[in-house]
């Protein structure tokens, strides 16, 4: 996992990038310079001539860094260590904006993992801190990618829900700290 940095990087390659808020994708090209502001969960938030971006972690070389390693279960692992698994997975999966995981705002309603003949079906439900987010998909696309890493899953479904509204009671004192809520 990465932290909070101001850290200068100037593009290897050209790279597939999320402009935030509106989730929009866009191609930076190769050279482009700029600040890493956060990189959390393999993922990171960048600016780039005033502009902010998110770069996902399987295109962290374009920024001359190294992906998380993908996650493993034990031998004969059981649903617990998947479900285990899936949560992990869960919580390096960050706002671009804010640097607490979705987990730890409270974000992930629902997470079921369902036995199948081949494997494992896992089923998350999950809310934004606002209807509105343009992030939502991207933070739904980077959970199931993420999710999807795990052997022996098959199947991921995330959707999400606003029922109940998010607030920010759901969110964990850790979250509230980081935040300066609590």
């Amino acid at each position: 996992m990465y932290s909070l940095t101001s850290e200068p990087f100037k593009l290897d390659r050209d790279v597939e990038a999320i402009a935030v808020p509106t989730g929009e994708t866009i191609e930076l090209p190769a050279g482009v310079v700029g600040y890493i502001t956060q990189a959390l969960g393999g993922s990171f938030t960048i600016f780039v001539d005033g502009s902010m971006f998110m770069i996902l972690g399987h295109n962290a070389d374009a920024l001359g860094k190294e992906p998380l390693p993908a996650p493993i279960l034990p031998v004969n692992a059981t649903q617990q260590d998947v479900e285990q698994a899936v949560w992990a997975q869960l919580k390096t999966v960050y706002d671009p904006e804010i640097p607490v995981s979705i987990v730890e705002l409270g974000l992930v309603y629902e997470c079921e993992v369902k036995s199948t003949d081949s494997g494992y079906d896992v089923s998350i439900d999950m809310t934004l801190t606002a209807p509105g987010c343009g992030m939502g998909d991207v933070l739904v696309s980077d959970a199931a990618t993420k999710i999807k890493l795990i052997p022996e899953v098959n199947q991921v479904n995330c959707q999400v829900v606003f029922d109940p509204p998010w607030d920010q009671s759901m969110m964990s004192d850790e979250a509230k700290l980081e935040t300066g809520m609590l």
